[in-house]
């Protein structure tokens, strides 16, 4: 009796598999991205097929937002900075930027004055400080808000705000703040702040938003200044771990540019409570604080346009000296690989710095597979040695800067929802190029001859890991 049932599961398995499978062919993705799905389902029992009702079926369109509602909301609170002057094209990203205009309604906005942080500690720092001077308004949107030291730090300070009258919101993102027990937020709420989760993971929806996180780590203080980069709200940014230091870069903006995180944040607030809002107040004439040109530029499942992905791949296509690429997972899609070896192959100094040690083992193995061809196309690669590399900056001939929440990975320009700064200014540029080049110091220079000696064995995992890197 026992085998027949065994024998009857064993069908209904099979069969359940081979109807999921059919619906993955069906759904006419990136035909990579499926195979690595059927292999998971076919090779994986039980596991593969928990994995992909998880983390493979597309609920965007269903359960997120439509196309015209994002319209909607992309446009209606750019509308109220529609007044605002705009500023001269830097003539060699006149195409990077009509494109980003394009795609994501993005305006270029300047009189802006930016500071990068290496040290997490000093971007706390001059974050309370920036929240105890906010008079009218803060808007917090972190991946990982912790409810450790640093975590009760901003928290103190914003309720202090809040209860001197300052609005205050918050978004954190379910996923990423999972460990942050309910009592921490909690005290925002009794403070009168408004805090929200992000596609809250409860049954039964949680199959449907755990693939897609909001990534990003923003702040906005009375329109007028605002923090965008790659860290988190959490001890580990300030202290390391006991192998290494969290080596992190992180942006504040003072200026016209802050109203583009602004437009941002509102809607992701659309997203987590249904409360529009446009109102100018949020949106202050600003004067000048310098000179620096930027677009802010948001993207998310929601879209099939990739905007940060093609934004990234245009600046590629028009660098015509050097590229300097800092990530902490290099997993890049097909077409922005190549392009980078397409780069290097013309003559331009590529570099990409990834760290030795990562944080996530799996991830890692998948990005060391994809070193090899990155040397032969003359590529430069650097494993940063001090500790865990996070920062997500690049830089682009000495013109162009990136920063913001943005990985070089298929999951930040498919799944993830990503802020991402392109700053137009040379000397913001030679500024990113000096830590780049300062980072170096701690990372070893690989050679293509010494890394195909590597064992085999573990060549063999990275490959491994190659095949499932549309997943990860």
């Amino acid at each position: 009796m026992n085998s027949v049932l065994v024998l009857i599961l064993e069908i209904l398995y099979v069969i359940t598999i081979v109807s999921v499978v059919i619906v993955a062919i069906s759904e006419n993705r990136n035909p990579i991205k499926t195979v690595s799905w059927v292999m998971v389902l076919i090779f994986l029992p039980f596991v593969g097929l928990i994995w992909y009702l998880t983390f493979g079926q597309d609920f965007t369109k269903k359960q997120i937002i439509t196309k015209r509602m994002y319209s909607k909301l992309k446009k209606r609170p750019l509308d109220e900075i529609g007044t605002l002057e705009e500023f001269i094209y830097p003539k060699e990203h006149a195409s990077l930027i009509r494109l980003l205009k394009n795609l994501d309604h993005t305006p270029v906005l300047g009189g802006n004055d930016i500071r990068f942080y290496t040290s997490c500690s000093e971007k706390f720092e001059q974050l309370l400080l920036d929240i105890e001077n906010a008079q009218k308004h803060i808007h917090v949107e972190y991946y990982a808000f912790e409810g450790d030291k640093t975590g009760e730090k901003v928290r103190n300070a914003l309720i202090k705000k809040s209860l001197e009258g300052v609005e205050v919101r918050v978004i954190y993102d379910s996923f990423g703040s999972r460990n942050t027990k309910k009592a921490f937020f909690e005290e925002f709420r009794k403070a009168g702040i408004e805090v929200e989760p992000f596609l809250k993971l409860v049954l039964p929806k949680i199959t449907s938003r755990l693939n897609f996180r909001n990534h990003r780590k923003l702040v906005v203080i009375d329109g007028q200044i605002g923090y965008v980069g790659g860290m988190n709200i959490a001890d580990r940014y300030v202290d390391g771990f006991s192998w290494g230091i969290w080596r992190d870069t992180h942006a504040r903006i003072e200026g016209k540019g802050v109203q583009g995180l602004q437009s941002i944040f509102l809607i992701d607030w659309f997203f987590v409570s249904q409360t529009l809002i446009t109102s100018r107040k949020y949106f202050p004439e600003l004067s000048g604080f310098g000179n620096i040109v930027m677009q802010t530029v948001n993207s998310g499942p929601f879209r099939e346009e990739k905007e940060i992905a093609h934004g990234i791949l245009q600046a590629i296509y028009d660098a015509k000296k050097s590229i300097f690429i800092q990530t902490p997972y290099f997993i890049p899609p097909e077409s922005l690989l190549e392009a980078l070896q397409a780069a290097a192959i013309r003559g331009l100094d590529v570099r990409v710095m990834i760290p030795k040690k990562s944080d996530v083992k799996l991830v890692h193995l998948a990005t060391l597979s994809f070193v090899k061809e990155a040397l032969q196309a003359g590529i430069k690669i650097y494993l940063y040695e001090k500790g865990f590399l996070h920062s997500k900056m690049m830089v682009f001939d000495d013109s162009l800067t990136l920063i913001g929440s943005v990985n070089f990975d298929s999951r930040s320009f498919e799944h993830n929802f990503e802020v991402e700064a392109f700053i137009y200014d040379h000397d913001i540029a030679e500024k990113a190029i000096d830590i780049f080049v300062e980072d170096q110091r701690f990372s070893q220079i690989v050679s293509l001859r010494e890394w195909i000696k590597r064992p085999t064995i573990l060549r063999f995992f990275e490959s491994l890991m190659r095949l499932f890197a549309p997943l990860l």
